[in-house]
This record gives structure tokens, C-alpha cells and sequence, in this order.
């Protein structure tokens, strides 16, 4: 399967340019660059989560407003993840790719050089920006690799977005436990000159485009409607789900989205091709996507809490952030190491199979988080198990993708997939954090989740991961999709 839709990619570049002579870099080098680019731009998710509790206190202002330092870089990815990618199949996915780069060294600075709260809700919107060199590399993986190498290729560019938060959050804790916090965003800084460097002398530009006028009205409807629904789901909890300013959110975000589907299925070259998204095919891996993202989260959100809770509770370990950090570390390198593995599987039983299995994997890994609370190691295991579902998972998106959307809007295609996750995480993020603030124990004056808290958020995941494989088998097979279309 695997197979068949590279060589036409393969011939497709071929017949953009003629005659396809351009000297390609060892794909090797390829690889490492751009799985490099990933995990530095999907560490931006956790980069200021150590520092979360002071924020206030350093900005000067109060904790609601501070919350925005992290929904800002949520929405900004958001937003610019889908216009990237169309801009990459317009004008250049390397080019994008180097400009989302510049994005995050800008925003780095922005946020190193600040101390108040309105540069650095800037800074972190334009790191957020960056987001989309993702699904620019696994694009330009498909576009330069022989087919051999595609597959496990993009399997490791698609894992970076969880290896990447993983790896983070226990070096974003020692930098803030041993120096002055604005190093965090010098280091982000560096990384991102670093991966700069990199993309121009690794990456070549691929030759596939798709001349057309940048859908610049597309471009303003969509990142409407996605603000409106993003601000209401991570600030429901905070401002009442039932408040007015919610309820006009959420009222602003249907709205929109029914003129601008409406507005794209009239133009000749949309932002996003509605009817090729509405391909079953698509259509069902990128709701799944939102059900596995979903499922990704609950562990982001929850195990560290679960492991920094104090012994007093009954169920917490009292680990600091470093140690919590440390201690899921190896499930980013699980991710890593699965990804291979999954595009091998996918090659053999197709990708719909590999992302069904690990959606399964997630839900056993969190029925394994019910069962086993009593050790350090415990969790663990459980966080592990969950990595390795999500790695299997992830991998095969982008295997989906790719075999239903014409090469000229692979990027683009990622893109939405790619927002299509993020959808999954933020929702994932306003739901866990309701349930563990109503779901509480007092431990003197202090206000805790309780242990019922933290099984219903793992029931919650374990049932997203359930409606991921439910949607899975609803993907049609590559033979029933290509007839269908």
C-alpha cells in the first residue's frame, strides 16, 4: 500500500520537473533534519509548563490572565497549521518550512527579552505558529525520499509531536530549577537557529507545487471560526460553560464555519478542498485523529499530577516537577522507537489496521492506570503502554492521508490532520482539567484532585481511544476508496 501511492508521488515530482536530476541529500541526513525540526517544534507544548505556577507572579498579573501564555501558543499552531501547509504546496514546502522555523527563533527572543504579559503571549503565539513544519517535513518526506524509506520516514515525522512534549517537560524542568527562567526561551531560541541551519543545507525544495492565488478569504473565515472554538473549549472551565461570552463562542464558531464551507466549496482553489476532506477516507482518519489526540492528553495532563500529588493524599508520590518529568521521559522514546515498527505493519496489514491497534493499545494503557496506582513504576508502565499506542497511532495518520489526497495537497492535507489532533488535545485539555476540578479532597488548606478524580479522567480517555477504533473501522479500504472516488 505504501508502495503504490509513493511511486505516484515519485512520478508526479518527476513530471513537474521534467526530468527529476536535482541532487538529493542521503535521506538519512533528510530524516534526522526533519525529525529534528519536529521534536524541537512540538517541544514549544510543554516549554513553559515547569514555570506555570510563578507565572503570574512574573508577568505581574493574575493566574486567569496568565493562562493565556499557554492558550495562545494552542491557538496560534492551530490557526497557521492549515495555512501553512497550503502555502507549502503553493509556494514551497521548504520555504514555509524555513519561515515557521524564523517564526519560533522570533517568538523565542520575544518571550527571552519580556517580562510582562502582552510580549509574551506575542512570543508564544509566534513559537505556536511554527507548528506547522510538521506536516510540512512529512510532506516533503513523501516528495524526496525513495519509496523505500517513506513510510518508516514519515511514521518517526508524524511521532514527533508526542516525542517531542515528552522529552520536554524533564529538560524545561532543570533549566527552570537551576537558572533564570527566561533561559528557557533562549535554549527554545538556539534550537530553532540550529534547525535553521539544518533546513538550509539539508532540505531541498521539492519541485511539486500547486500554482494558485493564496485563498486569502478561506484563510480569515477559517481562523474565525477556529478561535471562537478553541477560546470557548479552553476557557469554558474558567469562565462557566453556561456564561454568555461561551455561549457566543461556541454560537460565532457554527456560524462561521457553515459561510466558510460554504464560501470554500464555491472557489476554484479553496484553502482546503472540502470534497476531497469529505472523502470517507480522510473524512473518518481525521475524526479519529481527534478521538486519538483526545487520548493523548489525558496523559500529558494527568500523570504528572498524579506523580507530584503529595504521599498524604493516599495516592500521590510527591515527586518534584524534574522527577515527575523524568520519570515519562521514556515515553517520548518509546514513541520514537514504535514508529518504524508501525510503518512496517502498515506496509504489511495497512495502515487503517496499525491506527485501530493503537488506539487499543491507548485504551488497555489507561485501563492499566485504573488498575495499577500503588507505585512510581506502576504509572510508568501505564504512561508507557499509552506512548506506545500513541505511537503506533500516530504514525499511520499520515499513511491515510496521503494514499486519498492528490500529491498537490499533501501538505495542505497533513495540515488538516494535523489541526485535526490539535482539536483532539485542547478539548482534551478543558475536559480533564474540569473533571479534576470538581472531583477534589481537602489536605489542609489545600484543594486536591482526588483519586475517583483521576480514574474518571483515565475512563474518559479510555473511552476516546474506543471511539478512535470505532471510526477506524469505518476508513474504507484503499481498493473500496479508490472506487469510490
Amino acid at each position: 500500500m505504501y508502495r503504490t501511492y509513493v511511486n505516484v508521488a515519485a512520478d508526479a515530482s518527476k513530471t513537474v520537473s521534467g526530468v527529476d536530476d536535482r541532487r538529493r541529500p542521503a535521506p538519512a541526513l533528510l530524516i534526522a533534519t526533519l525529525g529534528t525540526v519536529g521534536v524541537v517544534v512540538s517541544l514549544m507544548q510543554t516549554l513553559v509548563i515547569p514555570i506555570i505556577p510563578s507565572l503570574p507572579a512574573m508577568l505581574n498579573t493574575s493566574a486567569s490572565n496568565a493562562s493565556w501564555v499557554i492558550t495562545a501558543t494552542l491557538l496560534a499552531g492551530a490557526v497557521t497549521t492549515p495555512i501553512s501547509g497550503r502555502l507549502g504546496d503553493m509556494l514551497g514546502k521548504r520555504r514555509i518550512l524555513f519561515a515557521n522555523i524564523l517564526l519560533l527563533v522570533a517568538g523565542s527572543v520575544v518571550c527571552a527579552m519580556a517580562s510582562s504579559l502582552v510580549p509574551e503571549i506575542i512570543g508564544r503565539s509566534l513559537q505556536g505558529a511554527a507548528v506547522g513544519a510538521i506536516p510540512l517535513g512529512i510532506s516533503i518526506m513523501r516528495d524526496e525520499l525513495p519509496t523505500e524509506r517513506v513510510g518508516s520516514a514519515m511514521a518517526i515525522m508524524s511521532a514527533t509531536l508526542g516525542v517531542g512534549g515528552a522529552i520536554g517537560l524533564p529538560v524545561a524542568a532543570a533549566i527552570a530549577q537551576n537558572a533564570d527562567w527566561h533561559m528557557l526561551f533562549w535554549t527554545a531560541a538556539g534550537l530553532g537557529i540550529i534547525c535553521a541551519a539544518l533546513i538550509f543545507v539539508f532540505v531541498p525544495e521539492s519541485p511539486v507545487r500547486t500554482p494558485a492565488k493564496f485563498d486569502f478569504g478561506g484563510a480569515v473565515g477559517l481562523s474565525i471560526a477556529l478561535l471562537a472554538l478553541l477560546i470557548g473549549i479552553t476557557k469554558g472551565a474558567d469562565w462557566g460553560w453556561g456564561s454568555a461570552r461561551i455561549l457566543v463562542l461556541f454560537a460565532v464558531a457554527v456560524v462561521v464555519f457553515l459561510g466558510w464551507g460554504a464560501y470554500e466549496l464555491r472557489r476554484k482553489s479553496p484553502l482546503v478542498d472540502l470534497r476531497v476532506s469529505a472523502r470517507p477516507r480522510v473524512l473518518f482518519t481525521n475524526i479519529a485523529s481527534i478521538a486519538v489526540g483526545f487520548s493523548l492528553y489525558g496523559m500529558s495532563l494527568t500523570f504528572p499530577q498524579l506523580l507530584m500529588a503529595p504521599e498524604q493524599t493516599g495516592y500521590g508520590f510527591g515527586l518534584s516537577m524534574v522527577n515527575a518529568g523524568l520519570a515519562l521521559a521514556p515515553t517520548g522514546f518509546v514513541m520514537m522507537l514504535l514508529s518504524p515498527v508501525s510503518a512496517r505493519l502498515s506496509a504489511k496489514k495497512g495502515p487503517k489496521v496499525t491506527l485501530a491497534l493503537g488506539s487499543a493499545v491507548i485504551a488497555v494503557g489507561y485501563l492499566c492506570a485504573v488498575v495499577l496506582m500503588n507505585s512510581v513504576w506502576e504509572i510508568m508502565l501505564a504512561a508507557i503502554i499509552v506512548a506506545a499506542g500513541v505511537g503506533l497511532a500516530y504514525a499511520a495518520m499520515p499513511a491515510l492521508i496521503m494514499g486519498a489526497v492528490p500529491v498537490t495537497e499533501t501538505a495542505a492535507a497533513n495540515g488538516l490532520n494535523s489541526l485535526m489532533r490539535s482539536i483532539g488535545t485542547s478539548t482534551s485539555a478543558a475536559v480533564m482539567s474540569v473533571v479534576l476540578a470538581h472531583m477534589t479532597m481537602s489536605l489542609g488548606v489545600h484543594v486536591l484532585p482526588s483519586r475517583d478524580g483521576f480514574h474518571t479522567t483515565f475512563f474518559i480517555a479510555m473511552a476516546a481511544a474506543v471511539v478512535g477504533i470505532a471510526f477506524t473501522a469505518c476508513i474504507p479500504t484503499k481498493k473500496a476508496a479508490e472506487a469510490a472516488s
